[in-house]
């Protein structure tokens, strides 16, 4: 059984967790958590570039000048291509660059990726962040005092205090445990966890 210690808000050990070890000390295998991590960028893709055919400029269709005896090419629309701000051929226009991955897949990342940061001594337990008031002040005194770098904190998603005041804080973000994903898990050096979200953790996952 995995076993990892609580600490609290000043960095103290109070306590010890089992946590599962179906769930966070699995086998990590780097080609699923690169193809999960792939299909995650591919589906964040804007694909949202569009230009203009010759259809869509806007002109009048009225042959600009007479057919023969100017000596110049043949006219024809001003909405052609080949004149300045005519239509673009085979340009960009908006498209989805997502693909999908079956969801077991997806599901097994994600416990590969927890069973990473275990694994590295990356993920922290700690027992509660209690904020009074929406201070960003406060929060970073107490991610100083627990020695916390590049952090990803997951909470059970009730604390907007916590969320709120860790907003602005370079390297930092509070996720739920229903946003909890493969790419961020990796991202950040540390995985802080709160304890009342691992069951929540435990649940998504065990099914």
């Amino acid at each position: 059984m995995a076993v990892v210690d609580i600490i609290n808000v000043t960095g103290d050990k109070v306590s010890q967790i089992e946590l599962a070890d179906d769930i966070f000390n699995v086998t990590v295998n780097g080609n699923v958590l690169h193809e999960v991590v792939r299909m995650q960028l591919a589906s964040r893709r804007s694909g949202t570039a569009c230009v203009k055919n010759r259809s869509d400029v806007r002109g009048s269709t009225r042959k600009l000048f007479r057919q023969k005896g100017t000596g110049n090419a043949r006219p024809g629309s001003v909405r052609s291509p080949l004149r300045r701000g005519g239509g673009v051929v085979f340009g960009p226009h908006p498209k989805s660059w997502g693909y999908k991955v079956p969801k077991k897949v997806r599901r097994l990342a994600l416990k590969m990726a927890l069973s990473s940061k275990f694994q590295d001594q990356s993920l922290r337990v700690i027992d509660k962040i209690e904020l009074d008031e929406i201070k960003t002040k406060k929060f970073v005194d107490i991610m100083n005092k627990i020695e916390a770098g590049k952090t990803l904190i997951i909470s059970d998603g009730g604390n907007i205090n916590l969320e709120l005041s860790a907003k602005n804080v370079p390297g930092i973000k509070v996720m739920p445990t229903e946003g909890l994903n493969v790419y961020d898990i990796l991202k950040y050096e540390t995985l802080l966890i709160l304890e009342s979200s691992i069951k929540g953790i435990e649940g998504r996952l065990s099914a």
